[in-house]
């Protein structure tokens, strides 16, 4: 009311202007496209501004110019004063109250579901539905720290709150495994909702519905699919493409059941000509502008079916270089790329790699020998050849062919499966071998991909699998006794171990169960370990998981699609089951290919004081977000330049008292959300550091990111197999790693 005094007394003193002032302010706070206050005081001053402008020019000419320019002079400085009131005094208020006023604001209901209750007694604590509550239907909001990866929203106000009317809940998700709870959902306007909250949004809608289906699948005759009944499916023993099928579906060839031992793809192409590229790495080397002549194709084996919600995994990534390579000569390259982490590139450039029986793959060297002109080959004298022949030396013929790939020329290149990695032959010749890598399997390459600056003509892929067992989950699944979990304990345990995992990983899980699973420290309760999977948009494996959820009594079913983007809330649903559903002294999370040495982790947690809070794993220091490229994180998502100390994803231990800071920030709504979990995790842990109490970070290179180390605690990225092979080696007393796959 204060405002509008003050524009009646300033109308006022403008002759006949206080009408037309009053329809200035009135269309400013009006305007729909204005989004903040100091945008509508912007209009405001400029309307009123050219208001002054045309009440001077219709004064009489007769007055002197002296005069008008100090009158124009003083009501400029006028209306600078004015807009600096509105601004700071609380005018945002105003224009809510005018916004009210006019009814623009519509009021949104909420719209709740219930989930049945649990029998077991265990279950009466409340689990993951603050999780529900806050992370997928409300804003992910905190006004008092501003410098939020997210933007801030308002405060709902106390009569705000008492406006909306809640629905009568209808019951959605049974209970399976362990989901328990209260799951609300609130209805937002689209243009309210940040980037993470319209993923959380879309990915519940589609989860609620994914699960109706899932109760249709058990109401109904079982669906006739193989992954239901347990049949292994079917698969052609060969398949083939020509260049226009394989252009037609997105350079793309699919190997429905994957690769086996002795599989083999050929590929008959022909490389395109160079062209000239911008490199910017060459333009900061050199001075010739960074202009490249290129021309390089890819052939990669991809793991389509091995991950929902993020690019498939590159099992092998072969990069022919005919030119364009910072060598300036022909290279070959290999590489693999799994969940989004590229491996070390093994480079042939024409120079021999040893024979030493580590360098050797099947009897094969690495890297074979190829014309080179910068070397030039010594040949021997007459004199050394006599006298070999001479002693009964036998004398070896040696060909050095040149590279392979010619431009403009045609190949035939043969990719075979062998028993310890894959070989590549062109024109008939071995030119490359490259061993398979930690966390990839033949039955997973079930699609080939070949583009670059290649023409194909036609691929032909032979001796293929024709079923796939990671696919048959009943093949993979044992029902029997000894692989259930335990029931929750009552008394307090020493840790709780959440599980993330992905719904189809039914064999990820298995090999959990029959490996560290079965440690003391688990079988005795003082550690718990539990799954936390989300859902699939494939209806037969969501049955899957419901039955298998059921049966080993240690999944907890989270009720929304999986993305990657949201596996925070899965951390989030981990702490507060270590919390709430167990009193755990010590929470840990881990991946489904991480293998944990339960008892060496647990006397590093001893090796610290039990009243100190702490955060333990491999630690990153001053890592920067990468700004550019597929992955990128935007300054909106995080403005900052670096990321706080964080544990890599893989395997980090936090304490209790940490984990209850984590839980009533979120009940608070005051908990930020970032779409890499464990730098959300690190965020969190530096909160609590800066504002409750001392937090000890205990770093180890042991708890590993890749792969696995001599010593380990935990060593990730590791197959069913090598799970299987590193309880075996540890049930000996031996922590060593297994690297055949």
């Amino acid at each position: 009311m204060e405002k509008i005094q003050l524009i009646d007394m300033l109308c006022i003193r403008v002759q006949g202007g206080d009408r037309a002032f009053r329809g200035v302010l009135s269309k400013a706070v009006s305007f729909k496209v204005l989004r903040s206050p100091i945008e509508t005081g912007e209009v405001i001053v400029v309307l009123f501004v050219e208001y002054v402008v045309v009440l001077e020019m219709k004064r009489t000419k007769n007055d002197p110019p002296n005069s008008r320019r100090f009158r124009l002079s003083h009501f400029l400085f006028g209306i600078g004063v004015l807009y600096l009131l509105f601004v700071s005094c609380k005018f945002p208020q105003f224009l809510r109250i005018v916004s009210t006023l006019s009814g623009d604001e519509s009021d949104d209901r909420l719209e709740g579901a219930a989930v049945g209750g649990s029998e077991d007694s265990d279950l009466s604590k409340s689990f993951v539905s603050s999780v529900y509550k806050d992370a997928f239907h409300r804003r992910l909001e905190d006004n008092r720290d501003h410098g939020a990866p997210l933007r801030p929203n308002k405060e709902p106000t106390k009569d705000e709150e008492q406006m909306r009317l809640p629905e009568s809940p209808k019951q959605i998700l049974p209970r399976y495994g362990r989901i328990t709870g209260k799951i609300m959902r609130e209805q937002k306007r689209t243009n309210d909702l940040s980037v993470l909250e319209r993923m959380a949004d879309e990915a519940w809608i589609l989860g609620s519905k994914a699960w109706q289906e899932v109760d249709t699948v058990d109401e109904k005759e079982p669906v006739k699919s193989s992954i239901l009944d347990g049949k292994p499916e079917s698969c052609p023993s060969w398949v083939s493409m020509n260049g226009d099928e394989l252009i037609k579906g997105d350079n793309l060839m699919f190997l429905p059941c994957g690769l086996a031992a002795g599989s083999s793809i050929t590929v008959v192409g022909t490389p395109h000509y160079a062209h000239k590229e911008y490199v910017s790495q060459f333009a900061k080397m050199k001075k010739g502008g960074g202009l490249v002549s290129v021309s390089q194709f890819m052939v990669e084996l991809q793991g389509l079916k091995s991950v929902d919600g993020e690019d498939p995994p590159k099992i092998l990534h072969l990069n022919p270089r005919i030119t364009g390579d910072w060598s300036k000569r022909p290279v070959i390259e290999h590489n693999t790329c799994y969940r989004m982490h590229w491996g070390t590139s093994q480079r042939c450039d024409g120079l021999p790699s040893g024979d030493e029986e580590e360098m050797l793959v099947d009897g094969y060297r690495r890297c074979e020998k190829w014309m080179r002109n910068d070397i030039i080959d010594s040949k021997e004298s007459k004199t050394t050849s006599w006298f070999k022949r001479f002693i009964g030396r036998e004398q070896k013929p040696e060909m050095t062919w040149p590279f392979p790939l010619v431009e403009g020329r045609m190949f035939v290149l043969t990719l075979r499966a062998g028993v310890d990695g894959y070989h590549i032959n062109i024109g008939g010749r071995h030119v490359t071998s490259f061993p398979y890598r930690t966390g990839f399997t033949l039955e997973d390459a079930t699609g080939l991909a070949v583009k670059g600056d290649v023409d194909v003509h036609s691929i032909y892929a032979t001796s293929l699998p024709t079923s796939h067992p990671s696919f048959s989950p009943q093949r993979v699944l044992e029902m029997a006794e000894t692989w259930k979990a335990r029931p929750l304990p009552k008394h307090p345990i020493k840790l709780f171990i959440g599980v993330l995992s992905a719904s189809n990983h039914f064999a990820e899980r298995m090999a959990v169960r029959k490996t560290w699973m079965q440690s003391a420290a688990i079988k005795s309760s003082d550690v718990v370990v539990r799954f936390f999977v989300a859902l699939n948009p494939r209806t037969e494996v969501n049955a899957v998981l419901k039955k298998e959820a059921a049966y080993f009594d240690d999944i907890v079913i989270l009720p929304f699609m999986d993305r990657y983007e949201l596996v925070v809330l899965k951390t989030v649903a981990i702490c507060e089951f270590g919390i709430q559903n167990v009193t755990a002294a010590y929470v840990m999370k881990c991946d489904d290919d991480t293998f944990i040495r339960v008892d060496t982790v647990l006397k590093e947690i001893e090796k610290v004081p039990q009243e100190k809070s702490l955060y333990m794993g491999n630690l990153n220091l001053r890592h920067r977000p990468l700004r550019n490229g597929k992955w990128a994180v935007t300054y909106e998502e995080w403005p900052e330049e670096v990321y706080p100390p964080y544990a890599n994803g893989p395997a980090y231990v936090i304490s209790s008292d940490v984990v209850t800071f984590i839980l009533s920030q979120h009940r608070d709504r005051r908990l930020r959300l970032f779409k890499m979990e464990d730098v959300s995790m690190g965020m969190w842990v530096e909160r609590h550091n800066n504002t409750v109490a001392p937090v000890q970070y205990s770093h180890n290179w042991k708890f590993c990111q890749y792969g696995c180390m001599e010593g380990y605690f935990t060593a990730h990225y590791q197959s069913p197999r090598q799970m299987v092979c590193l309880w075996d080696k540890l049930s000996r007393g031996r922590a060593r790693c297994c690297n055949f796959r």
